[in-house]
């Protein structure tokens, strides 16, 4: 048997699964696309978690197009974070182009073209369906972690969230959580002392200037109501495609802590709101995170560790996480060992850094005896990666390098014209778009410490009018002062006394 055929062979046996699957591509050996060995991911496992690398250029966007469409058309919805803003045009029909018919051509995979079900959604003021949530769905150990605060000024936050639910005050925005803030130091800090301990104000102050770090950001246009809710992230079609919700995140490429909030607070909810689903024969919803460095480089040590742990548990709810990254090296290991896909597309060497995160790289992935790892790494062509995934037992596969199929939907983004029409006839953004700021607690403070002025004023004013006005008392004494100490009345006694003396 040749080199060749006992590839095809180790490949086809490597990837052979009793159900459903994507197929990615087509094996390469030696530079040369193999039309026998379809390189492919079970359904089953696609709850695993994943990584899609590789330099800028080289083809990572489209991998996320074939493996959402795909998704889509097994009736798996898929929330892709988009941002570059590069993904939209899944939403439109692609279209028949020579190159294109030729690759598949080489793989042995027909080809066609389709558009998919899709929803916009934005954390900020952008056309689309706006995503919010409150700060009471935070709750103050994760609210805490997102302010990166120590134990002390988490105890704080957790006496705020305390005080708030025993008075029945919402926490729904920023500002709610502020008038809190300066309430206990301020006006009601003998109440708070008298029912949860002294809180010091070098503390709240800490607090404030985090919170307020955070506003800068743009988290008070996410912070409020009405809050998202995740049932709408599980949406198929009347085709019986899942929908493809992207969230467009080009306006906060400088905002990592809000982007990480977000991130954060989305998986906290699916979490929780999710039930457990254990081994089923396909996920429930699949998170594609691109540019992920964004989240890790400014995320402090507590949030990572939230994220990890979120990452390691909610597999168990059916749900698939994705990190789209330049480089493997930007995730951090305690992550990295949790992605049962990895889809490694090229990297470039340019220094001794890069080589020797080339060889790092290359220390991450089944050995073959096919490949130089790290050689093929750097010689991987546009639309081509090193692939290895998880079979239906768990076991990895073997690795292959894969000439990658193309999207059927359109390689493009959206005109303006054709985002519009997605979101007028859009039922979310119809559903999200009223902003609701019902009585929460900013309200309901302003008004205690307005009927606590008032009680203070009118004192003053029964005091003020007491010092004013004297007493009944006193004014019936001095008049009869007054009537006795007058000359009319001495000079009427002594006539009366006259009379009687006389007599």
């Amino acid at each position: 048997m040749s080199r060749k055929e006992d590839f095809v062979k180790h490949i086809s046996e490597g990837y052979n699964f009793k159900g459903e699957s994507i197929i990615l591509g087509g094996a390469i050996l030696d530079g040369e696309a193999l039309q026998d060995a379809h390189v492919k991911v079970p359904l089953k496992t696609l709850n695993r978690h994943g990584l899609i690398a590789g330099a800028t250029g080289t083809g990572k966007t489209k991998t996320i197009q074939v493996l959402s469409e795909q998704l889509s058309s097994f009736g798996i919805p898929v929330l892709m974070m988009d941002i570059k803003g590069d993904f939209s045009g899944i939403a439109k029909e692609g279209e028949e182009k020579p190159f294109i018919t030729d690759r598949h051509e080489k793989i042995n995979i027909p080809y066609t073209t389709a558009k998919f079900p899709v929803e916009l959604l934005t954390l900020s003021e952008q056309n689309g369906v706006r995503l919010r949530a409150t700060i009471s769905e935070f709750g103050p150990v994760l609210f805490s972690r997102i302010l990166n605060l120590n134990d002390t000024q988490s105890g704080v936050i957790s006496v705020i969230f305390k005080y708030c639910d025993d008075n029945q005050m919402p926490l729904l925005d920023l500002k709610d959580i502020k008038k809190v803030i300066n309430y206990i130091t301020e006006e009601g800090k003998s109440e708070i002392e008298q029912h949860y301990g002294k809180i010091s104000t070098s503390t709240t102050g800490t607090i404030l200037r985090k919170i307020i770090e955070l506003e800068q950001q743009g988290a008070d246009l996410f912070f409020g109501e009405m809050s998202f809710d995740i049932d709408d992230l599980m949406r198929i079609d009347k085709t019986g495609k899942g929908y493809v919700s992207i969230i467009r995140l080009t306006d906060i490429q400088d905002k990592p802590k809000l982007f990480s909030t977000f991130m954060l607070s989305l998986l906290a909810e699916i979490y929780q709101q999710m039930p457990e689903k254990g081994d089923s024969d396909q996920p429930e919803l699949v998170i594609f995170i691109d540019e992920a460095h964004l989240i890790f480089n400014e995320a402090s040590k507590v949030l990572l560790e939230q994220i990890e742990t979120i990452v390691k548990l909610i597999r168990s709810k059916g749900i698939g996480i994705y990190f789209i990254t330049q480089n493997p090296m930007d995730i951090p290991s305690g992550v990295l060992a949790q992605l049962g896909l990895k889809i490694q597309h090229a990297l470039r060497a340019f220094t001794a850094n890069d080589r020797k995160a080339i060889k790092q790289t290359a220390d991450n992935y089944p050995t073959s005896s096919y490949y130089k790892t790290d050689e093929v790494l750097t010689s991987l062509g546009i639309g081509e990666a090193l692939v290895t995934a998880l079979n239906e037992k768990g076991i990895p596969t073997p690795l292959a390098a894969t000439m990658m199929r193309a999207p059927m939907s359109r390689m493009d983004v959206l005109t303006e014209s054709e985002i519009q029409e997605i979101n007028s006839g859009s039922k979310l953004v119809k559903k999200y778009s009223e902003l609701i700021d019902r009585e929460s607690a900013y309200e309901m403070l302003n008004k205690k410490i307005a009927s606590a002025e008032e009680v203070v004023v009118e004192k003053k004013q029964v005091e003020k009018k007491q010092t004013q006005e004297p007493s009944t008392a006193a004014v019936v004494g001095k008049t009869v002062l007054k009537v006795l100490t007058s000359a009319t009345f001495i000079r009427g006694a002594f006539g009366v006394l006259n009379k009687m003396f006389k007599k």
